[in-house]
């Protein structure tokens, strides 16, 4: 009598839950953002979208470190970016102060919307062009102002305004050029650094501890502000980077 083969076993249905539960609590400060601002609690929603953030750097490395990565991962990760780096911030900062562009007129009132549209718009298109050039893409630049890091400039620059008393029509102007500024950024094939490349497990020199001090030392100062600087500053890295890098390309070509 021979021997069967054993058949092979279904793969087994469901999802990983330690990581698919921290990109849900990111979802969760995400949309608790949009709730709190239309309470008039800005600076509880610029918070929310910074913890969101920090949710969202925890969920895939928690997947990595559990070797739980899958691909229902990716796509949720991916949609509930949407919601706290897109909608989110775009919805935040409308209430916040570009709602109040209507004040300057109707034209104003409109192009206070549009604005947040946009914003929303480009970071959708932003995170569909990452899922698409996953596989090809250098990890060690990002290709166009990262989704997180847009909305980083977003909640810093509602929750500044929000502690210094800074809001209103005053303050929809520059609010409305930072997020079509931010909103072009993410679109663009402007490189900015991704620092995956960086490991703090081995000797660094000595600058980069007196930078950290220093870092600690601004944070404690005024928070929202050193935050809304550090992130228009990463910002505005990615253009800066670019000008320098075809001066250097040009400087190049003369001399040779």
């Amino acid at each position: 009598m021979s021997e069967q083969t054993p058949k092979p076993r279904p793969p087994r249905r469901g999802i990983y839950f330690l990581p698919n539960f921290i990109t849900t609590l990111a979802l969760f400060f995400g949309f608790y953002a949009v709730v709190a601002a239309q309470s008039g609690a800005y600076d509880t929603a610029a918070i929310a979208i910074f913890v969101a953030m920090v949710m969202d750097g925890l969920d895939g490395r928690v997947a990595r470190l559990t070797n739980t990565q899958s691909d229902f991962g990716v796509q949720y990760d991916s949609l509930a970016d949407m919601v706290s780096f897109g909608l989110a911030p775009a919805l935040v900062v409308y209430l916040w102060a570009l709602e109040d562009l209507s004040a300057l007129g109707v034209f104003w009132g409109k192009f206070g919307w549009l604005g947040a549209f946009i914003y929303a718009a480009c970071a959708g298109l932003r995170l569909a062009r990452f899922n698409a050039q996953a596989g090809t893409a250098d990890k060690r630049h990002f290709q166009g102002l990262p989704s997180p890091a847009a909305a980083a400039a977003l909640a810093g620059m509602v929750w500044a305004g929000d502690q210094l008393d800074f809001g209103g029509w005053p303050a929809g102007l520059p609010a409305l050029a930072i997020t079509l500024v931010a909103a072009i950024l993410m679109v663009s094939n402007v490189r900015y650094e991704s620092f995956k490349d960086v490991d703090f497990r081995y000797r660094v020199p000595f600058v980069f501890m007196v930078l950290g001090v220093l870092a600690v030392a601004l944070m404690s100062v005024h928070p929202p502000t050193v935050l809304f600087l550090l992130a228009l500053g990463y910002l505005l890295s990615g253009p800066i980077f670019t000008v320098i890098r075809r001066r250097h390309r040009r400087k190049r070509r003369q001399a040779g």
